[in-house]
Formats: structure tokens, C-alpha cells, sequence
């Protein structure tokens, strides 16, 4: 990197996940998922948890050329069938508590020239052997985070203009900058008072008990019920042990459950969604009755049906976000092709699971208790994005009566 003081931006950086992003416990295990060209901030946030007291980090390696050749030249049967070992581990890393970090810098579309039921194939057999460490993630029985690293691909994508060494720094740079990131501030302090400041927003919307949410712009005309006894969170979680943990860094969102069986209207996105490697854009979904009954995109269409179809729960919603449109990320005026901070630029729905931490006591009760209540239940979460400047959204009390939300997609 030709950043200047990059190496100590980079161990602020690594400080801030193990210490704030994951809260590192004396002997607590940790799991550490990266690809392989992000080795020098895996050995920083490793030394980082081991000053904090881990017991162990284990890093479990990505490439995805390796993945892309695989799931083309494997054969049906061993992209739809994981290896019995794969699902014991999964229990074993989840039995002892072992908390994740997954660190996205991989090609947001370099998987696009593999057939997409190809795809579908491996991550529905994937999803299914990994249940362990789904539910146990969903759950927040365990400390979890994601974040960002610029890889070299992954920089190109957002910087075409720019020389690979330059659209790697320029990436670089926005990560510590959307992380609150600077050489002399105090990062730890500056998170949490953006913390307390998003803590807010989900109190007053707790407060206010809605019965529904209306959405309304030039693209979108979407009536989403919430879940009974749904509750807003926001940037903080707690896992099984009572440990604060921050599953996103970035984040500007406060989220809470729709009820996946009264949700009507039409939504298109406003920002492209990295899928299991490609890139689906203008997505466009038509809901009746809580289901999805017509689903098109300008790119990865097929991709996007194969996700609709992978389960029941599939083809509804499992999340509804608020992120207002003047916001850091939005007001970067980059895309960034990935998830992870695209979605705290935008209002965002998820297709998919719920959070069981999203209705009061859900981490207690069975999945059909949740459902009762409205949650929706899926092997897969999925977040795309919908927010935009002209994005108004009302709040539908119980007595019926309305209360603004969002106007011009920003808190009214």
C-alpha cells in the first residue's frame, strides 16, 4: 500500500474488530474467515485478540478462483453434498462457542461466468451442512462480525478508472473512513457514541409499536406488516453469555421483523446485490399475500429465481431496515458492490430468515412459536437494497392512524 501510515490505520482497524466488532473475552475461541490475499490483516487482528486474552484463532483460508473452478468442474452429485466432516466441525466450532469474523474482499462478480443452478446447487448443500453455525449466528448464541478489506478485484470494481495499486489505496481509504478511522481520534469512544445515537432511533421506534410500514417512491409501493411483539435493534447485539458485540462494521442501520404472511406491493432496488459471486441488478419483486409472485432483474435473473426457489421461507421477507439516505456511506456517492456497507447506505428488506432477537424473548422460543408471531424462517438471508432520495415511508399505528417515518429518505 502507498497509503500513508497505512500500517497504522490498519492495526486501528484490527483493534476496533477484535476489541469492539467481536469484544474478544479471555479464553474465548474465535474463527477468522478470509481470503488468502488478506493474510496481513488477519496476523494483526490474530495479535489483536491474543493481547485481549483469545484462547485460540482459527482462520479458515478462501480463494476464489479455487471455488469458481470447482463449482465448474465438479460433478452434480458432489456440488449437491457436503462432506460429512463439514457438518461436525460446524457443531464442534458452535458447541464451543467459538466466535466468527468474516472479512469480505473477494470479486463481487467472479462468479458470473458459472452457471447459476451450478451455484444454487452447492450453496443450498452449503447452507444446509453449515446449519449449525447458521442458527447459531442467527441466534446471536455467539459473537459475530463482518467486515471489509480491499481486495484487489474487489477495488477494481468500485474504481475501473483507477490503476490497480491506486483503486486498492483509494479502497483502503474508504474502508477506515466509513469505520470512523483516523490517526488521532479516538476510535473506540467515536463508536460508541454512534452506537448510543442508533439505540436512539430503534427506542423511539419501539416505542411507537407499529403495525405496518408503508413504502413509497417513483420504484416502490410496499405495504410490510411487522411481526407481533417485533422489536428494533440496532448497531449492538448480545450473545448467549451477555456479551456486547457489533455483528456489522460498517453500520448506520436499525432493523426489526416484517410479518412474512402480510406483505403486499411492489419493490425495485436501487443498488446492484453480490450474490454467491454475481452481481444481480434492478431487481424487481411483485408480493401477494407475503410471497413474492413475480421476481425479474436486469442482470442475474436466473440467480435470483434460483434464491427465491431455494425454500418456502425463500420467497419472503425476513428483515426490514431504515438507513437514511444522508448518511456517510450514502453520501460517498460510491457503490461498493458488496452487501456489507451498500445495505448502510440504503434503506434495505431482506428475503429470507428472521432474526430471532427481532420479537421479545425469540431467542428463547421455537422456531414455530416465531413463526406464530410472523417471523419467517429460511436456510438463506439476504439483504438487497431499496432506499433513495425520494423514499417516503409512514408508520402504521394500531389505532390506524399514520406517523412519518422516513420523508425524502431521510428520519422525518
Amino acid at each position: 500500500m502507498t497509503i500513508k501510515h497505512f500500517d497504522q490505520l490498519l492495526n486501528k482497524y484490527a483493534n476496533l474488530i477484535a476489541q469492539v466488532g467481536i469484544n474478544v473475552k479471555p479464553g474465548q475461541d474465535i474463527i477468522v474467515y478470509a481470503e488468502i490475499d488478506q493474510a496481513d490483516l488477519v496476523h494483526r487482528i490474530m495479535d489483536a485478540a491474543y493481547k485481549l486474552g483469545a484462547n485460540q484463532v482459527i482462520v479458515e483460508w478462501k480463494d476464489t478462483i479455487l471455488q469458481r473452478e470447482f463449482l465448474k468442474h465438479a460433478d452434480e452429485a458432489t456440488l449437491s453434498s457436503m462432506p460429512a466432516w463439514f457438518s461436525v466441525r460446524a457443531e464442534s466450532l458452535m458447541a464451543n462457542h467459538t466466535s466468527r469474523i468474516s472479512i469480505v474482499s473477494n470479486d463481487p462478480d467472479g462468479l458470473s461466468d458459472v452457471a447459476s443452478d451450478r451455484v444454487s446447487l452447492y450453496e443450498q448443500a452449503y447452507q444446509r451442512a453449515n446449519s449449525a453455525v447458521r442458527q447459531a449466528t442467527m441466534n446471536n448464541d455467539v459473537a459475530w462480525l463482518v467486515v471489509a478489506a480491499a481486495g484487489k478485484e474487489w477495488s477494481q470494481k468500485v474504481f475501473p478508472e483507477l490503476s490497480t495499486t491506486d483503486a486498492q489505496d483509494k479502497l483502503w481509504q474508504e474502508i477506515f473512513n466509513i469505520n470512523r478511522i483516523s490517526l488521532d481520534n479516538d476510535v473506540i469512544a467515536d463508536w460508541q457514541a454512534h452506537i448510543n445515537t442508533l439505540n436512539e432511533k430503534a427506542t423511539w421506534l419501539n416505542n411507537q409499536n407499529f403495525k405496518e410500514l408503508r413504502y413509497h417512491s417513483a420504484k416502490t409501493d410496499l405495504t410490510i406488516g411487522l411481526a407481533e411483539d417485533h422489536v428494533w435493534e440496532a448497531a449492538e447485539s448480545f450473545n448467549k453469555a451477555g456479551n456486547r458485540f457489533v455483528p456489522n462494521m460498517p453500520t448506520e442501520e436499525v432493523f426489526t421483523s416484517p410479518d412474512y404472511r402480510h406483505i403486499e406491493g411492489t419493490v425495485q432496488s436501487t443498488k446492484p446485490l453480490s450474490y454467491s459471486g454475481v452481481l444481480i441488478t434492478d431487481i424487481k419483486l411483485t408480493f401477494e399475500k407475503g410471497r413474492v409472485v413475480a421476481a425479474d432483474a436486469t442482470n442475474g435473473k436466473e440467480t435470483l429465481e434460483q434464491l427465491i426457489k431455494t425454500d418456502d421461507g425463500a420467497a419472503s421477507l425476513g428483515e426490514v431496515s431504515l438507513v437514511p439516505h444522508d448518511s456517510p456511506i450514502s453520501n460517498s456517492n460510491i457503490v461498493f458492490y458488496t452487501t456489507l456497507i451498500d445495505e448502510n447506505a440504503s434503506d434495505h428488506l431482506a428475503l429470507g430468515a428472521a432474526y430471532p432477537s427481532n420479537v421479545k424473548n425469540g431467542t428463547q422460543i421455537s422456531v414455530a412459536e416465531r413463526q406464530a408471531k410472523g417471523q419467517n424462517d429460511s436456510l438463506v438471508h439476504v439483504d438487497f437494497m431499496i432506499g433513495s432520495s425520494d423514499m417516503n415511508i409512514d408508520g402504521v399505528s394500531q389505532d390506524g392512524s399514520i406517523v412519518p417515518v422516513f420523508r425524502n429518505g431521510n428520519w422525518a
